[in-house]
């Protein structure tokens, strides 16, 4: 089944986040327990991809807020050309497909959008990066295909400077 048309919008009560199943148990738990505490608390925004013909199913989601990088945690030749206090940055905290969607693109058309709701917000305020939490090498490489790195050794964070995307 190809998906002709996607529509992503701020998460609402007439989405069906109960039906929603990406395979990773904690983003599914996230998605139906936790997102909506978190919108209303202000510490997250979370986006859906839903189709036009049916906009209460959740095909997919991202959840983007807010954080600082500290500097010991970026590489040494962008350290050395910023100022000495933690950096501005965007967190893509999840992002989740649902199972019977995957394969169509839909991670990557979060992704973008996610992007460009950020690159849009760093006209208003200040924000050096994208950062995505990942949950195993799969999901690293999808993000560092679109040119994210490392954001400390070892550490279960990539980044993207915006200056990347412009």
């Amino acid at each position: 089944m190809a998906y002709k048309s996607l529509v992503i919008q701020p998460l609402n009560k007439s989405h069906k986040k109960s039906d929603f199943r990406c395979g990773e148990s904690s983003l599914d738990i996230y998605l139906k327990k936790q997102a909506s505490q978190d919108v209303k608390r202000r510490i997250s925004r979370v986006f859906v991809a839903v189709e036009p013909t049916k906009p209460d199913a959740v095909l997919g989601f991202y959840s983007l807020s807010s954080l600082s990088i500290e500097l010991k945690d970026l590489p040494s030749d962008l350290v050395k050309k910023l100022p000495k206090v933690p950096v501005p940055a965007a967190l893509i905290g999840r992002l989740a497909v649902s199972k019977q969607a995957q394969g169509y693109g839909i991670g990557k058309m979060l992704l973008v959008d996610g992007i460009k709701r950020t690159i849009s917000v760093s006209q208003q305020i200040a924000i050096y990066a994208m950062v995505v939490d990942v949950i195993n090498e799969e999901v690293s490489h999808f993000y560092q295909q679109f040119g994210f790195m490392d954001l400390n050794a070892g550490g279960s964070r990539l980044f993207l400077p915006l200056k990347s995307c412009s």
